[in-house]
């Protein structure tokens, strides 16, 4: 369990490009298997998570092998196709594949059993659960929601209305991944447009996928039995992830750089005008279109934040972007206040206690709330000085890492493992740029 200490450095300069977007990345090689003969996906993030995708997709009978560095193959089984694996599918971290999985399984014969890391073990699965029992799903779960957990399929999947209860695309893309193999018309309906990476897979590999604006929701309908045909795929860089790299270089002095490639998917990019709003400077440039995903290079140059107790965006636009926003406030002018992030309780760990924990081990005042947090900034550096824990979460041990560069006084990272699940470069990569990160252990 190698620990991470990041401590207060030189300005970050030079240009970088972050690995491939992991939302991508994983329906890149679910919807590959579902295809009609051989994909070829450039630029896949090479994480945990999306190797369990790899590893659970080739157990139910999908041929995926990797040639090269983020180029792998896929020769998928068709529509229908999916069989039942021989043993236990470990899903280590990832809530995103095993909860899209869970929509592909309902809609097949088969019978999966999941499993995963003492984080995902605690992680709900209820909100895929309900929706897709109506498709016509079995499941047999621990305290009838968490893994490890059995899931029977059904050969008679019936298309369903469903209108999500929560801004989640993961839900989203369940349920319609779940209409794939149903006859006739799923329909999702949400309040708030969420991530639509499956939508525009989708359309692009041949299926009838329609979306509107109907009563005040958001309202997408998909045409099940599709002959879904392969397609070349190359993924962009994960604005997620970038979304360290933004905020490092906005918050320590002197700071410009440049980075490449970035998803601009337009119900991803909160992070940009929410750092903007603060009074970042992000400029969007070579702005361009790949794999029908917008695409650009983003320059960050460092400025003086100030505190916002209100976003021009809606949370769900960011909503794994937080805990890295909230070191930025940490770090800013005046109070800062974020609401409408009950998502955050329910992701690799309560990001929200987590990470008001951790911010307040390293002299931050702050007021922690059900939905949210009020964070009283520093107007530079913060004290440091801390140990925080990760809980096993990714995102919390990066957030802090970034945080370090601008404390009096070193942040320990106690485990530094989880970073491997979404940003295995991420060390080396903000050392390149000037970072003082130190791994130990």
């Amino acid at each position: 369990m190698p620990s991470l200490i990041s401590s207060s450095h030189t300005a970050l300069t030079g240009t970088a490009r972050v690995p491939g977007d992991k939302s991508i990345s994983h329906r890149a090689i679910m919807l590959s298997a579902l295809a009609v003969g051989k994909s070829e996906v450039t630029g896949l993030l090479e994480g945990e998570d999306v190797l369990a995708t790899a590893t659970a997709m080739r157990a139910m009978g999908a041929r995926v092998e990797r040639l090269g560095d983020g180029h792998w193959v896929v020769e998928g089984v068709g529509v229908g196709g999916l069989m039942t694996p021989d043993n236990t599918i470990d899903m280590g971290n990832s809530g995103t594949s095993t909860r899209l999985i869970m929509g592909l399984i309902a809609s097949h014969g088969i019978t999966v059993t999941m499993t995963g890391d003492a984080s995902l073990r605690g992680r709900p699965m209820g909100r895929v659960m309900v929706p897709l029992a109506s498709v016509g799903a079995e499941f047999k779960a621990r305290d009838d929601k968490f893994l490890p957990l059995t899931m029977t399929g059904t050969m008679d999947a019936m298309p369903i209305d469903y209108t999500t209860p929560m801004a989640s695309a993961q839900v989203k893309s369940a349920v319609l991944l779940a209409g794939l193999n149903a006859p006739g018309i799923t329909t999702v309906r949400e309040r708030v447009a969420t991530r639509d990476h499956t939508e525009r897979m989708l359309r692009a590999m041949g299926a009838e996928v329609q979306t509107t604006e109907e009563d005040g929701h958001f309202v997408v309908r998909l045409k099940g039995q599709p002959e879904l045909k392969p397609v070349n795929f190359e993924v962009p860089g994960d604005i997620s992830s970038s979304a360290f790299l933004l905020v490092a270089a906005s918050i320590i002095p002197g700071s410009d750089i440049t980075v490449e490639n970035v998803g601009m998917n337009p119900l991803r990019t909160g992070i940009v005008f929410a750092l903007q709003a603060m009074g970042a400077d992000i400029e969007v440039q070579n702005e361009r279109t790949l794999g029908g995903e917008p695409v650009a290079d983003l320059r960050v140059r460092a400025a003086g934040l100030k505190g916002v107790t209100s976003l021009p965006i809606d949370p769900s636009t960011m909503i794994d972007e937080f805990p890295v926003l909230f070191c930025a406030a940490a770090v800013a002018e005046g109070t800062s206040r974020f609401e409408g992030l009950e998502e955050l309780r329910v992701k690799e760990s309560d990001r929200l206690a987590v990470m008001a924990s951790g911010l307040k081990a390293c002299g931050v005042d702050l007021t922690e709330f059900d939905d949210g947090i009020e964070i009283r900034g520093c107007g530079g550096q913060v004290p440091g000085g801390a140990t925080v824990a990760t809980h096993l979460d990714h995102r919390i041990a990066m957030s802090f890492s970034v945080l370090g560069q601008m404390a009096e006084s070193s942040i320990t990272i106690d485990d530094a493992a989880p970073i491997q699940t979404s940003f295995p470069v991420f060390v080396d990569l903000m050392k390149s740029l000037g970072a003082g990160l130190k791994l130990e252990g």
